[in-house]
């Protein structure tokens, strides 16, 4: 007879718990600030598993036009990044001598090396086949990383969600090749104006969009701060410029919806 369900074997926290290996050798074992390093890091990934399946079913639910589902799930999109937001806080508490005393440890590991990462960038839109030379063939996801290269976005899904209700889009944009990045389109701007003039359910999708591309610049500029304030203008980790990478990436995802300000 199988034994009864438990909190700990439901989420097995006993392997979770053991996933957490400081590579630290100081005076009296691992240096203490290793263990926060780490744990922030693994919950980054979590909540990056989380957002892209929270993605793929918001990019299934503007295909079926279901809008007051997709809606829920944009808010949840949101709260999650204001979460992946604040773990900067806890962050932060760490000093540039307390990250010193173990980064030599970490050798070529950089988060740029976030597989999860960078196929949220993906689906969101910000596709650069040059990214894929990053990652050997034997990386584990990378299979997943080429497959999201190769799929539509979440903007393409928009923009089908779009011409759906009567706002009829572009043929060149809803056929584009979408292992391209998005290009501001002056005649999808166009048409975002009558959204926002003439429809308040698409217009709230339009800005909750927004509000996507929002948290993410917010997680990206706070992502910099953190940086400059522990390691100054030294490369990062794995031998990138660092804080000057970081500060260059701040850029919109939907570069339509950010445009159409200045023309309502």
């Amino acid at each position: 007879m199988s034994k009864a369900m438990t909190y700990s074997s439901y989420l097995r926290v006993g392997e979770l718990l053991n996933l957490q290996t400081p590579q630290s050798d100081g005076p009296h074992g691992p240096e203490h600030d290793e263990l926060l390093f780490i744990v922030i890091h693994q919950v980054y990934e979590l909540w990056f598993k989380q957002l892209l399946h929270e993605l793929d079913y918001l990019i299934v639910l503007l295909q079926q036009n279901d809008q007051p589902r997709a809606g829920h799930t944009m808010r949840r999109i949101l709260s999650i990044l204001k979460t992946v937001v604040a773990q900067i806080d806890v962050l932060e508490t760490m000093t540039p001598l307390e990250f010193n005393s173990f980064r030599g440890f970490l050798e070529s590991a950089s988060g740029f090396q976030s597989v999860q990462f960078r196929e949220m960038e993906f689906v969101l839109g910000l596709k650069r086949r040059a990214m894929l030379n990053h990652f050997p063939s034997d990386t584990p996801g990378y299979e997943r990383l080429v497959a999201r290269y190769h799929q539509p976005t979440l903007w393409d899904a928009f923009l089908h969600y779009l011409d759906a209700n009567g706002f009829a889009q572009p043929a060149d944009q809803l056929e584009r090749d979408v292992t391209q990045p998005i290009e501001p389109s002056s005649a999808i701007q166009q048409q975002l104006v009558q959204v926002y003039r003439t429809s308040s359910a698409a217009s709230q999708i339009c800005e909750r969009l927004i509000d996507i591309d929002e948290g993410l610049q917010e997680w990206r500029y706070r992502h910099v701060k953190m940086v400059e304030r522990t390691i100054g203008t030294k490369s990062g980790s794995g031998g990138s410029s660092g804080a000057a990478y970081l500060t260059a990436t701040i850029k919109p995802f939907f570069p339509d919806l950010w445009a159409i300000r200045s023309l309502l």
